[in-house]
C-alpha cells in the first residue's frame, strides 16, 4: 500500500501569457510509517506541493492521493486524516497555549485528553506554560506547539513545512527526536526543509529545485550515485584560487562550501593533479580528497538539469 501517491502533479501562477511554473511533473510515492523529506532552496515548489497535499490548493494536472483518497474528490475526508504544520506559525496568537490546543482539538470533535498520549512527549515540554499566548513564544515553543495541534486528532499523515527555519540548532535537534519517535508510531511523515543536513535524518528524500524533482532516493542512495572525484581546497586567498580552480583542466565543476572550495574533477584525476596545478600561484592551498555530501549531490543533480 502506498500513503501519498504524487503523479506527473502541475501547479502555475500567474496569467497565461506570465505563467510561473511552480511544480513540473512532479512524481514520488511515500509508504506507510516513512519519514520522507522534501529537500530544496526557497521557490523550489515545497509549499505549494504540501498545499495541494492538504487540499488547500488544487493542482493544474497530474494526480495526488493521501491514504488512497484523491486530493481533489475527497478533500473532506482527507482533512480528518492528515496534520498540518505550515512553515509559517499560524495559531491564534491572543490565545493562549491550553487554548490553542483545545481548540484544534473540539474542530476534530476530539479532546486534549483523549490523545494525549500521543502528543505527551511534545507537549509537557511546554506544558508548564499552558496559561501564556502563543504570540509570546519563543521560536521552539511555538514549533512544539504547532506540532501538538497538528497531531491532536491522532492524523495517519503527517505534513510539515520547513518546521525548523527560523529555530535554533538545539531545537532543530529536539524536533527531529520528536520525528523519530512519532514514526515509531506509525505515523507517516512528509517534512519539507531547505537544510541539506537534515536529509540525513529521512527514511527517503526527493530533492526539488525550480518545481522539478531531481532525485528520490535514501539519503545513502543520493550520496552513492555521485561517482566523480571531489577535492576540498583553501587557501589564504579564496577569491582568486576560486577563479584558478576553474581554469585548472582537470575542473568539471567548483563552487564555494563553507570555508573551503569544492572541486569535482573529471575522470582520471585526483587531489594530487590538483597540488601540483596550485603550486605556482598557491603553493600552501591545502588540498584534500573527500567524500561527498547531500549538498554536492544536489548542486551536481542541479546544473545537470539546467
Amino acid at each position: 500500500m502506498v500513503s501519498v501517491k504524487v503523479n506527473n502533479l502541475t501547479k502555475h501562477y500567474g496569467k497565461k501569457k506570465e505563467l510561473t511554473q511552480a511544480l513540473s511533473g512532479v512524481s514520488f510515492n511515500v509508504a506507510p510509517g516513512e519519514l520522507f523529506g522534501i529537500i530544496g532552496p526557497d521557490g523550489a515548489g515545497k509549499t505549494s506541493l504540501f498545499r495541494i497535499l492538504t487540499t488547500l490548493l488544487l493542482p493544474d494536472g497530474g494526480s495526488a492521493s493521501v491514504d488512497g483518497l484523491d486530493v481533489v474528490k475527497d478533500f473532506k475526508a482527507i482533512r480528518h486524516r492528515v496534520g498540518y504544520m505550515p512553515g509559517r506559525f499560524s495559531l491564534y496568537q491572543d490565545l493562549t497555549i491550553e487554548e490553542n490546543l483545545e481548540f484544534f482539538a473540539t474542530i476534530f470533535n476530539t479532546s486534549i485528553e483523549e490523545n494525549y498520549d500521543l502528543i505527551k512527549d511534545i507537549y509537557s515540554q511546554i506544558e508548564p506554560f499552558r496559561t501564556r499566548k502563543a504570540g509570546k513564544l519563543s521560536g521552539g515553543m511555538k514549533q512544539k506547539l504547532a506540532l501538538s495541534c497538528a497531531l491532536i486528532h491522532k492524523p495517519s499523515v503527517l505534513f510539515l513545512d520547513e518546521p525548523t527555519t527560523g529555530v535554533d540548532a538545539v531545537s532543530r535537534k529536539e524536533f527531529w527526536e520528536m520525528l523519530r519517535n512519532l514514526k515509531k508510531q506509525g505515523i507517516t511523515i512528509l517534512v519539507s526543509t531547505p537544510y541539506m543536513d537534515e536529509a540525513s535524518m529521512c527514511d527517503r528524500v526527493a530533492l526539488i529545485q525550480n518545481g522539478a524533482i531531481l532525485s528520490v532516493d535514501s539519503p545513502e542512495g543520493v550520496i552513492a550515485a555521485f561517482k566523480q572525484p571531489l577535492v576540498a581546497v583553501k587557501d589564504a586567498n579564496m577569491l582568486p584560487l576560486l577563479n584558478h580552480l576553474h581554469h585548472f583542466e582537470g575542473t568539471q565543476d567548483a563552487y564555494p562550501f563553507g570555508e573551503y572550495h569544492h572541486v569535482v574533477l573529471k575522470d582520471g584525476y585526483a587531489a594530487a593533479d590538483v597540488s601540483n596545478y596550485l603550486q605556482h600561484q598557491h603553493a600552501q592551498a591545502e588540498v584534500q580528497s573527500i567524500k561527498a555530501d547531500i549538498e554536492d549531490c544536489f548542486i551536481a543533480l542541479m546544473k545537470q538539469s539546467g
